[in-house]
């Protein structure tokens, strides 16, 4: 890698330079003192500083000095604009949660404003926290992905589908219309993948699931949906298809890695090598699970079987946050008490699952999920500065245990600077919360009128 006279330092357009660098490859290879040479959106190479600093001449370089530089995080199942809905209502199990408050309130309230502005206090919540690539399910999903890039975040957009008219006032025709709309549009995009999602097996017919499966298939998109999330929804689904949701998946022909299947909290042992098998992307909701009181997803043994296992938070109006941190430290934290074994979820798994693993469960890995050359460059740096993170001896233990959203400092996604300095570049954060606050008034005066 150092330039000699016969290879002048070739230039590049950023290096990050200096720090711990965690690199997320397959040996979790770290530098000290590192750097990440970027070219374009992507990753030139990775190194130790000084190497990097004698084979390449960059444009610009951040200093990375007494920070940690890590890929960006993978959340891998969020409704980002159910920020409108945080704090709505909270303590209630799931089938009460939705039925008598989330779809209400979405029935009555929903539209394309709502939907803008509550993308973009997701997505500044989330870039504040590291988090640089989603997968959103929900409704006005081409709002969704317009704000997200206005955001400059990357992303899974996929379209909600329900066997009746959605909170969006449109039939199981007019919403297929839509979606195949919302592929024409941002499909080939460098940051925002269009999907399908039909939510769940208890409010999506098999012909339904066929068909969206037959149309992700025909488009080459993601297929994501709500899996084995609760104990009633396996009872609901046995009785009425003999089967439970993984094995009634399986008989439809739909366990493949297109899949992106959500929480899978109940699925046992014949039903996670069926997912492994598939290589369906499983997503682990752990704080939204607990909250919901939905169970603890059997996270250890689908790791130890194969299952290709990300993290997400769900949507802000079941955790309630949009903090990929905390969702790591939970995963690493809760299996531990289940188990009663300290090894359950070490903390290099939990990091993974915020990261590659994320990026694996997404079929994204050849793109994102850990710093490597020719990869896309999307990279952040938390402060070491902070009490929370001094002393330092093992990066990954600190990432899993330690850090918090507000460590991060700087964020670059596809190459872009989008937060610098915890300042954000990408968005006007004040009229963003304005908006939200407007909006949310005539939401909470319906709260009021039926409480």
């Amino acid at each position: 890698m150092q330039a000699t006279a016969a290879q002048p330092p070739q230039p590049v357009d950023l290096v990050i330079a200096g720090g711990i660098v965690v690199t997320m490859d397959a040996r979790h290879t770290v530098y000290n003192p590192g750097a990440v040479a970027v070219r374009g959106n992507a990753i030139a190479t990775v190194g130790p500083r000084d190497q990097v600093a004698a084979a390449y001449r960059a444009a610009r370089t951040l200093d990375a000095s007494n920070a940690l530089v890590m890929p960006g995080l993978v959340n891998g199942h969020t409704h980002l604009p159910m920020t409108m809905f945080r704090g709505l209502a909270d303590d209630l199990p799931l089938d009460t949660w939705l039925q008598q408050y989330i779809w209400p309130s979405e029935r009555e309230f929903l539209s394309p404003d709502h939907v803008r502005w509550g993308t973009l206090l997701g997505a500044a919540e989330m870039l504040r926290g590291g988090v640089t690539t989603f997968c959103d399910m929900y409704f006005f999903e081409d709002d969704v992905a317009a704000a997200a890039h206005a955001a400059g975040l990357r992303g899974i957009v996929a379209q909600g589908f329900l066997d009746f008219p959605t909170p969006q006032g449109l039939d199981v025709e007019q919403n297929v219309a839509y979606a195949e709309q919302l592929i024409a549009r941002w499909q080939g995009n460098s940051r925002i993948i269009p999907a399908l999602a039909p939510h769940a097996l208890y409010t999506v017919s098999p012909p339904l699931l066929k068909r969206l499966h037959a149309l992700a298939v025909q488009h080459d998109v993601p297929l994501v949906i709500h899996l084995a999330e609760t104990r009633n929804e396996g009872q609901q689904i046995a009785a009425k298809y003999g089967a439970s949701p993984v094995r009634a998946l399986a008989t439809l022909g739909l366990l493949d890695q297109r899949l992106i299947a959500a929480h899978c909290v109940w699925v046992d042992a014949e039903e996670q090598a069926l997912l492994a098998q598939g290589r369906v992307g499983v997503i682990h909701c752990p704080r939204s699970n607990l909250k919901l009181a939905d169970g603890v997803a059997p996270v250890p043994d689908m790791l130890a079987a194969g299952v290709r296992l990300g993290l997400g938070t769900d949507g802000a109006a079941s955790n309630n946050q949009i903090n990929l941190f905390a969702e790591a430290d939970a995963a690493a934290l809760i299996h531990k008490a289940v188990r009663l074994d300290p090894l359950a979820v070490p903390a290099a798994a939990a990091v993974e699952m915020a990261t590659i693993g994320g990026a694996r469960a997404l079929g994204l890995d050849h793109l994102i999920g850990s710093l490597e050359p020719g990869k896309r460059a999307d990279v952040i740096l938390l402060d070491l500065d902070e009490d929370n993170l001094v002393p330092l001896y093992n990066p990954l233990s600190h990432l899993a245990y330690a850090a918090r959203s507000a460590d991060v400092r700087t964020v670059l996604v596809d190459g872009q600077v989008v937060l610098e300095d915890r300042r954000l570049l990408s968005l006007d954060e004040a009229e963003v919360r304005h908006q939200v606050r407007a909006l949310a008034a005539d939401i909470a005066a319906r709260q009021r009128a039926h409480p």
